[in-house]
């Protein structure tokens, strides 16, 4: 049982509808509805009453929802009390990235900081943007990077970034592998590795916005997840995959990346970043100040 857990159950339990819940925690309503499995499985107890129309608590989950209330406000109270610079000694600057500004963005723009300010503790989760959403809201994070979500809770602020570009992977001996650069035409009749869109909705429609802006449709030969499974799926000559350019940056053994040449109207992956309206954290503003001044720089490679 984690807090993100507990504030899943809050969301349901409050509105009693698992489609109001994932809007007001910005999660698709399959993940929240795995929250809430996962908590009851912990637990060992059915917290809710589901029908096909229907919400409501059981009697062990109105009981459990007034403790888990009591929970949820001393945990955020704790993490502002925390956040506020209270506490002595060094604090840890919490960064949350996809795995496409983990590898791309990031390691440049943390070193401008690191150089600026060498006493900062920094740590950094790697997640997709449905689960460093909630992890921002609560606490847990500073800052995060991330995919813009259709809406973002009032109390965050978001700045948008570049839009990533995007490449051609193909395994290593694919007749393409020798290209420099390729166009939509010259894959079209490949089989195509293309990610989930319940968890990577922008890099899906990217996907199928390129070969749909041809007048094509993908022959898709697979969905994942992660990139680093596309990827894999793409070494083992299960098909191509569209990934953005920094994943040229990954020891991918067996997997080529080509330029990918799209039409203009189709634009990259967008990436921004998040953090709470409003904060002081010294370490925030910092992070903030180098990227305003070193912005063009920072997503030239991008």
């Amino acid at each position: 049982m984690d807090i993100n857990q507990l504030r899943c159950f809050m969301a349901v339990a409050e509105e009693l509808h698992f489609g109001r819940a994932a809007q007001k925690m910005e999660m698709m309503p399959a993940s929240l509805s795995r929250f809430i499995r996962l908590l009851e499985d912990d637990l060992g107890v059915r917290l809710l009453n589901r029908s096909t129309r229907n919400v409501s608590l059981t009697p062990e989950g109105a009981d459990f929802f007034d403790e888990a209330g009591q929970v949820v406000t001393r945990f955020d109270a704790l993490a502002l009390r925390f956040k506020a610079g209270k506490r002595t000694g060094r604090r840890t600057l919490r960064i949350g990235a996809i795995d496409s500004a983990a590898r791309g963005l990031l390691p440049q723009l943390l070193n401008m900081f690191v150089q600026e300010h060498p006493e900062a503790d920094i740590h950094l989760t790697e997640d997709k943007t449905i689960n460093l959403i909630p992890r921002l809201k609560s606490g847990w994070l500073d800052m995060i990077f991330i995919r813009p979500p259709e809406s973002l809770d009032a109390r965050l602020a978001v700045r948008f970034i570049t839009r990533e570009t995007c490449v051609l992977a193909v395994p290593t001996g694919h007749p393409l592998a020798a290209r420099t650069s390729v166009s939509v035409a010259d894959f079209c009749h490949d089989a195509m590795i293309v990610p989930e869109r319940r968890t990577r909705p922008h890099s899906h429609d990217l996907t199928m916005n390129v070969f749909r802006n041809a007048g094509l449709t993908p022959q898709i030969a697979q969905f994942a997840e992660e990139k680093q499974t596309i990827l894999s799926f793409v070494a083992a000559g299960l098909g191509l995959a569209i990934v953005p350019a920094s994943f040229r940056n990954m020891n991918n053994e067996g997997v080529t990346c080509i330029q990918l040449n799209i039409d203009e109207k189709i634009k990259g992956l967008p990436l921004c970043m998040a953090w709470h309206k409003g904060s002081n954290d010294p370490d925030v503003v910092a992070l903030l100040t180098i990227f305003s001044r070193r912005k063009e720089d920072l997503i030239a490679g991008l």
